[in-house]
């Protein structure tokens, strides 16, 4: 017997073209939640799930040096390059298929830059407030390149696995990479909630068709039954 499902206001889906927008002359940025000048107090946050931004930087264009602090900010490279320093003492070129965390804890300085003076960096920029202020400032990566991901790989936890980013909060962080005709069912447990981002293709969950930028919410729901229409390439977040 498949898994019932809830579906109602429980699932809501946010399209890409609905999300707020920065333009400078160096970057193109959507805002799935409030961010900087973008404020809409119907889209502040997701549970723990505080900003997904989807940054297209032009070649040379960046971020200069800038302070974080209490904030787990993940860096999710789709294409291009992005090359990073910080106070730490890291300094690293984060390329396709790099998952990176920063833990900005009691505080940290870096700058994210496209290194390339042709080609623009096209990422993900997630922050997810912490489990509690005032934590030691950590850097991570790793790499997906050479790791067989096909169906659903978990990448991030707040239980630290080799091979996987250190979340220091109750999430799990799925990497989802499905070809089209692909269909799983994610069971989701009672009192959590999902948000799924898609990056790249075309994806049915539980009957809502979302394009490439859409994020879908998801609450008070059994189990998400998850098909590609198109080869899908998602992030799938199970926040507590």
């Amino acid at each position: 017997m498949g898994i019932r499902t809830k579906i109602s206001k429980a699932i809501q889906l946010r399209r890409s073209d609905e999300r707020g927008r920065t333009e400078l002359d160096w970057l193109d940025s959507r805002h799935t939640f409030s961010f900087g000048d973008y404020s809409d107090p119907k889209h502040m946050e997701f549970r723990s799930l505080r900003v997904i931004n989807d940054d297209r930087v032009s070649p040379g264009g960046g971020f200069g040096t800038h302070p974080h602090r209490d904030m787990e900010i993940i860096t999710y490279v789709i294409e291009g390059e992005l090359e990073h320093k910080d106070s730490l003492g890291t300094g690293s070129v984060i390329r396709p298929g790099d998952l990176q965390k920063m833990s900005a804890g009691t505080g940290i300085m870096h700058s994210e830059f496209n290194p390339s003076q042709k080609d623009p960096v096209h990422l993900l920029q997630i922050w997810i407030i912490p489990e509690k202020n005032g934590l030691k400032p950590v850097y991570q990566q790793i790499s997906l390149k050479n790791k067989k991901v096909a169906g659903l790989t978990l990448v991030g936890s707040r239980r630290p696995k080799d091979g996987v980013i250190h979340i220091q909060q109750d999430v799990e962080l799925f990497l989802g990479r499905f070809e089209a005709g692909r269909k799983e069912v994610y069971s989701v447990s009672s009192q959590r909630g999902v948000w799924l981002q898609l990056i790249k293709g075309e994806l049915d969950v539980n009957g809502q068709v979302m394009s490439a930028g859409d994020g879908l919410a998801v609450e008070e729901t059994l189990g998400l039954i998850l098909e590609a229409r198109a080869d899908a390439e998602f992030l799938l977040f199970d926040l507590g």
